[in-house]
Order: C-alpha cells, then sequence, then structure tokens
C-alpha cells in the first residue's frame, strides 16, 4: 500500500519515487507519471497527509484525526470508530471484511468500500496452471515430441497397431492424470484460496479446506467446499494448495510430521510463501515419493541457486514469484480504490 504514498503525497521522499518506479519500470515505464496523473484526477485526496501504521496500537493513535481509511489486515470495530469522530471512509485493500464491524460502521456513518485485487486473482490462476501442468506432466512434455527427444526423456515411444487401434499417447507416457472427480485441499481459505476454490470447482473436482476459523454456512455453500481438521485435509487431498502467510504461527506448519500424514502421490502447490514449509522434509517427501510433484512461486530465497536440489526433479515447477503479475494488476487495483474513494468522499461532502 506504500504505493499511495507515490499517488497521494506530493512530498514523498525521492528514495521512495525511485525504488517504485524501478519496481515497475518492466511493465509500467510511465508509472510516475501515471501517479501523478491519477492524484492530478482527484477531487479530494489531492496533497492529503498520509500515516502508515503497523500495529492496532499505532492505528488507534492515527485515527484520532483521520477522515480516510485504508487497511487490510488490521481490525476496526466499536473501540477504534469510537477513536475517529472526524472517519468518514474505509477501504479495505481486498473484499473479505472479516476485520470489520460493518454494522457499527454504518452506526457511525462510516462508507465502507471493498475491491476485488487482481493481484489475487491473478494468483489463482497461476496455481490452477501449475495443477494443470503437473497433471499434464507438461514441464517434462513441452517440445518433446520426436522419438529422440521422447527417449533421451526417458519414455520409450512407439506407434500403435492403427488398423485396430488410435493413435492417443503414441510416446507413451504414463502417469497422466485429470482433475474431475480429484480432491483438492486449500490450507487458508482467504481472498486468495477462495479464488483458487471457484476455478476447481469449474474443473468438477471435490475441494476441503482447512484455517484457524470455519466459514459461515452460507459462505461455504456459495463456493462448494467442506471444512476439515488440518489432518484430513493432508490424508484426504489429492492435490494441496497452501495459501497462508509468512509468520510465527504458520512458520513450518507442513515439517516431517504432516509430510508424513498426506496421501502417498499428493501434489503440492504453493503460490504464497514457502516459509511454512520445512524445506528438508519437503525434499525428503520428494525423494521417497510421498510427494507425487510439487509447484512453488516463492522460494525460500530469491533469487534462487543454480545448484537448487529441486531442479533436479522432473516433477518440480519453480518460477519466479510472478505469480501476481504483470503489474498492471496491482496498478488497476490501486486507480479503482482511489476513484472510489474521491468519490466517496464527494458523496459525505454532497450529503
Amino acid at each position: 500500500m506504500r504505493v499511495l504514498d507515490i499517488v497521494l503525497n506530493p512530498s514523498c521522499s525521492e528514495e521512495r519515487r525511485e525504488a517504485f518506479r524501478d519496481f515497475f519500470a518492466h511493465d509500467k515505464p510511465d508509472f510516475l507519471d501515471w501517479a501523478k496523473q491519477l492524484r492530478e484526477n482527484s477531487i479530494h485526496l489531492q496533497n492529503c497527509r498520509l500515516t502508515f501504521v503497523d500495529s492496532q496500537e499505532e492505528l488507534e493513535y492515527a485515527l484520532q484525526d483521520a477522515h480516510v481509511l485504508v487497511l487490510e489486515s488490521l481490525r476496526v470495530t466499536e473501540r477504534e470508530l469510537a477513536m475517529a469522530p472526524s472517519l468518514k471512509v474505509i477501504q479495505k485493500y481486498g473484499h473479505i471484511v472479516r476485520n470489520l464491524d460493518v454494522v457499527a460502521c454504518q452506526a457511525h456513518g462510516v462508507a465502507v468500500l471493498t475491491i476485488r485485487r487482481r493481484a489475487n486473482i491473478a494468483c489463482a490462476e497461476q496455481a490452477m496452471m501449475m495443477i494443470l501442468a503437473l497433471a499434464k506432466r507438461l514441464p517434462e512434455l513441452n517440445k518433446v515430441t520426436s522419438m529422440t527427444r521422447l527417449r533421451e526423456a526417458g519414455f520409450s515411444p512407439a506407434p500403435f497397431d492403427r488398423r485396430h487401434t488410435p493413435s492417443s499417447n503414441w510416446a507413451r507416457i504414463p502417469n497422466l492424470d485429470t482433475l474431475y472427480g480429484k480432491t483438492l485441499g486449500i490450507l487458508g481459505l482467504g481472498e486468495v484460496g477462495r479464488d483458487i476454490a471457484v476455478r476447481a470447482n469449474a474443473f468438477e473436482m471435490r475441494v476441503i479446506y482447512s484455517q484457524r476459523e470455519q466459514l459461515d454456512p452460507t459462505t461455504e455453500q456459495s463456493l462448494n467446499v467442506q471444512f476439515v481438521s488440518f489432518e484430513a485435509l493432508l490424508s484426504q487431498s489429492d492435490w494441496l494448495v497452501v495459501q497462508l502467510p509468512s509468520g510465527p504461527s504458520t512458520h513450518h506448519l507442513l515439517d516431517a510430521k504432516a509430510f508424513k500424514l498426506m496421501k502417498k502421490g499428493l501434489r503440492l502447490i504453493n503460490v504464497s510463501r514457502a516459509q511454512c514449509m520445512e524445506r528438508e522434509a519437503l525434499l525428503e517427501a520428494l525423494r521417497d515419493g510421498t510427494l507425487g510433484g510439487f509447484a512453488l512461486d516463492t522460494l525460500w530465497q530469491e533469487p534462487g541457486d543454480d545448484d537448487d536440489e529441486l531442479l533436479s526433479f522432473p516433477n518440480v515447477i519453480l518460477t519466479p514469484h510472478t505469480a501476481g503479475s504483470p503489474r498492471q494488476n496491482g496498478l488497476q487495483d490501486f486507480e479503482q480504490m482511489v476513484h472510489q474513494m474521491d468519490a466517496a468522499l464527494e458523496d459525505v461532502a454532497a450529503g
């Protein structure tokens, strides 16, 4: 959300401006011009003073003078609203508002705005791409279409007797898979996890999930998902998507004990953070066949190493932290938020 400092604060430091110009350069070379135009096109947010907070305590202090609040995970309840006499608009950086008391906001006359983040949608697409690629053995089969290349890849291609049989899979590739009817487990059904569930339903997969708190029945029904225990998630899933933030509560959640509980041949997908998985335990699960495949977008350290053992497994996909890309996803999110907040302040001024 520090992008808002570039957009809305004309006194933003040159160091931050340059850092974000570099961050967006490969997708948006004119980022600083974009930010300037977005600021100039807003009416009520020009030249505003921004305060960034990292804790609930800092939030409570900053709310005393705030007119607009943009937040992701910090909570706003009746207590916080009572500390914010000037607050008119809350913009959630996302669309799940479980950390907001919406009823209390309405009672205080505070508008609540949400956004379905495009980068989250992109992450869900990346997860499904990885699932499909592993199911169809795409990393091993891409451009391996000649007899020579197939043999070099370890396969035993041979034409069939076409007088009697079709020619399908003349390369004789074993262990190809179909998603239909398989069980997808999602560890952490937040915004990205829910978008993954929607896409898995389109493939007619059974979707189960586990997290600290079970969703309400209406949300579960709308997503066609079933809540199970952590242990059941590991033992029942054919595919497991880890969608957790990094932090003390999730660090090495998937450890050696967890991998031993997994269904044999489970394929593991992670487009969130690698730190929730114990690396050596994961490598051992690949070595002994506990894992039938693995895909990861954010490595334990970035950039990765040329001699990373994970690169030696044919059933492993590694991508360089690209799941939320392109940058236009985030830019469109911020543009939408600024327009929404500006319009909401216009409504307040008119009313």
